[in-house]
């Protein structure tokens, strides 16, 4: 039986989900950004402002832009070298599989491109420009298959896609970043697993996931499949305010993951996507956070904390940033120095609490 989608504003008032005096301007909230939400992430939800209901249900807040930010904050469009392949780094490229998701996260930094009334799997036309590139492009070593939800496209269409990568020799990483083994576990079927190996590549699924309540025994089910079948395990969080924004809850998530055979990977500083202001933290914040897991947990559980400058720079390691008087730099990969806005932080002094209120376990 397929699981029951939330995707009308009407639906979630309905169940309880969200209160019907804000219909009306979460109405504007989902004009502008998809929801949708399956019955079996609903469940999980305690209490709208849980760090379940956090992520999931559209709040009044989507609605406040800052200056700052941009339907592009990570500056995809700069690196596009045709339709859905974006060359950012010399020896690997994100490929856009899809823009659609099982579930759409309230955060996402592509927010402004994905979901409902987008083009869905990337055609034909611009699949076949794709493989062309990559061909051509010998000094490309990884395709990192990205979306929207890589996973959530049919097992037939995954191996068709693992058949033509099979037969590029020079790459040699296949990588998908995906929500599906946690929010839609049902979908990690021997066929879809069958179809990720097809290339006869080595393969990498990056496992999204940014509380440990997120993780039913299905979702660790499907973990254990993919693992058992040989597919290796990374993660990906988002650093979220009141969500995740505590050591115990990043201490919980990082543990449960390497407990699953998930190599703690990422974790990403909020993206300056627009209306996500009420989800970030402030750099300092983040830089206290990371810095009380040290010691406090094995080596196995330490993510690597990034933040992607904007404009298409790449990721940095928040550690590299710097602050002199209110303003934040970095240097790039290629040594180019840049500045950060991150108004959040400006005026502010480094929280003293290493572990400061937000998210319960």
């Amino acid at each position: 039986m397929s699981d029951k989608v939330f995707a009308r504003i009407e639906d979630l008032v309905s169940a309880g989900l969200v209160e019907a005096g804000d219909a009306a301007v979460l109405a504007e909230v989902a004009a502008r950004y998809s929801v949708a939400l399956p019955e079996t992430v609903a469940r999980l939800i305690v209490r709208p402002d849980d760090p379940i209901g956090r992520q999931f249900l559209p709040r009044p807040d989507e609605l406040r832009l800052l200056p700052e930010e941009d339907v592009d904050p990570i500056g995809d469009g700069a690196h596009q070298a045709v339709k859905g392949l974006i060359h950012r780094y010399p020896d690997r490229v994100l490929l856009k599989l899809t823009s659609v998701c099982p579930v759409y996260c309230r955060f996402c930094f592509r927010r402004a491109s994905v979901g409902a009334g987008t083009e869905g799997v990337l055609d034909d036309a611009a699949l076949d420009a794709a493989f062309a590139y990559l061909a051509e492009h010998k000094e490309i070593w990884e395709v990192i298959v990205t979306g929207g939800d890589p996973l959530a496209v049919s097992p037939r269409r995954l191996a068709a896609l693992s058949r033509r990568l099979a037969a590029l020799p020079h790459v040699k990483i296949l990588r998908f970043h995906s929500r599906v083994p946690v929010l839609a576990p049902t979908r990690i079927t021997p066929e879809l697993i069958a179809a990720l190996k097809e290339s006869g590549k080595t393969v990498y699924v990056a496992v999204h996931a940014n509380h440990v309540r997120e993780f039913t025994p299905e979702a660790r089910d499907a973990c254990a499949r993919l693992a058992d079948q040989g597919v290796a395990l990374v993660s990906q969080t988002v650093l979220l305010r009141g969500v995740n924004d505590s050591v115990e809850a990043l201490s919980a998530l990082m543990r449960a993951f390497v407990e699953m055979r998930v190599k703690p990977y990422y974790l990403h500083h909020g993206d300056l996507a627009p209306g996500t202001s009420h989800f970030r933290l402030s750099l300092e914040e983040g830089q206290t956070l990371v810095r009380a897991l040290l010691g406090r947990l094995s080596g196995l559980c330490q993510p690597i904390y990034v933040v992607d400058i904007p404009g298409g720079r790449g990721k940095a390691p928040a550690a590299y940033f710097e602050r002199v008087g209110r303003a934040w730099s970095v240097e790039d990969w290629r040594g180019i120095r840049h500045d950060y806005a991150d108004s959040l932080g400006h005026g502010g002094d480094a929280p003293k609490n290493p572990t400061p209120q937000g998210s319960q376990l």
